[in-house]
């Protein structure tokens, strides 16, 4: 595996960095010693500015001073320079005579450790930069990541409507097909294809307009209906502006509740009423249908009225009221939340 890469990661950059300040000390100490010694050199300087950088950024400054332990933060900082700069001048000065003296060592003085405290603040400051500059890196690398996700996702999204869209048009084939030997099945083929269209382009939004949300309740029923042996007496008032929006499928759990639990298809008695009413900025949502004799094969499990109240308070906190009634041959939901 390649270590650098087109585009190279924070570790690399900070790698290609540190070879680079290396060979900026090499090339300044070449001109006064040999290769040999510059090089050795030139990599002391460069683990101790290492050391003081990392020191500070790593552990002092995140560990200390964003704490708020400032005088702690500041003493901490008097202690490693001191330290790297009597260390850096003894750990050289020995290597020297060790290496390079030639038989005439040289001794301990207080200038070069001087000069190396004084290297190590200049380093210090330099950290603060160095650690905006990985900071600025890391997080143009979470970008770059969270756009390429985002991209990724728009390209999977449009492969995923590749087949619907197909259904979309085989529909609208069969529809056309269908409108010139039965009207009527051609009108439910359409109003199914609408619910798919509405499930695909429309569900994913954060908002749509009552309008859309409305047509979808009469597909809904329109196809619920003709499961029904003796139809539903249906009633849907609408008194609102339709142009206002809302989030989508809030208002299809009643409407699914009641076809789902709230009607006996062998009677002929089912009742259906649906009232949509704005008022004072306020949408409120009413069903009310009629409860069969005898209990269904299938009775409410309280699920998809759960799952909508979890729903409601992540969209208005508390902002809303959701309340059902069981009257004994009547039963009455009711959702009242605010408008767009």
């Amino acid at each position: 595996m390649l270590f650098f890469t087109c585009k190279p990661n924070t570790i690399q950059l900070q790698w290609l960095v540190w070879v680079f300040v290396f060979f900026i000390a090499l090339f300044s100490l070449l001109p006064m010693d040999g290769p040999g010694q510059s090089s050795v050199f030139a990599l002391i300087n460069t683990i101790f500015y290492a050391v003081i950088i990392y020191g500070n950024i790593l552990w002092l400054f995140p560990g200390l001073y964003q704490k708020g332990r400032i005088v702690i933060y500041i003493i901490a900082v008097i202690v490693l320079l001191l330290l790297t700069g009597v260390l850096r001048a003894y750990i050289s000065m020995f290597i020297y005579n060790a290496f390079f003296a030639m038989g005439h060592p040289s001794d301990m003085k207080s200038g070069p450790i001087v000069s190396f405290i004084i290297a190590g603040l200049l380093t210090f400051m330099l950290s603060f930069i160095f650690r905006i500059a990985l900071a600025y890196f890391t997080l143009k690398q979470q970008s770059e990541e969270i756009i390429a996700q985002k991209t990724q996702a728009e390209l999977n999204l449009l492969k995923s409507q590749v087949q619907p869209h197909f259904l979309f048009n085989t529909l609208n084939n069969i529809y056309y097909e269908a409108y010139l030997e039965a009207p009527r099945t051609a009108s439910l083929i359409e109003r199914l294809s609408d619910i798919m269209r509405y499930f695909v382009d429309e569900s994913p939004k954060q908002e749509v307009s009552l309008a859309t949300e409305i047509h979808f309740l009469e597909n809904y029923i329109a196809l619920e209906n003709i499961r029904i042996r003796y139809g539903v007496d249906i009633t849907f008032n609408k008194f609102c502006d339709t142009t206002m929006s809302l989030p989508p499928m809030l208002l299809i759990t009643f409407v699914e509740n009641i076809f789902k639990h709230g009607v006996d298809k062998s009677s002929s008695h089912n009742k259906i009423d649906i009232d949509l009413v704005q008022q004072n900025g306020r949408l409120i949502f009413t069903t009310t249908n009629t409860v069969p004799g005898k209990p269904l094969n299938s009775p409410s499990t309280g699920f998809g009225i759960e799952n909508l109240r979890k729903r409601l308070i992540l969209l208005y906190g508390t902002d809303f009221e959701l309340q059902v009634q069981n009257k004994g041959d009547i039963y009455i939901a009711n959702l009242n939340i605010p408008l767009a």
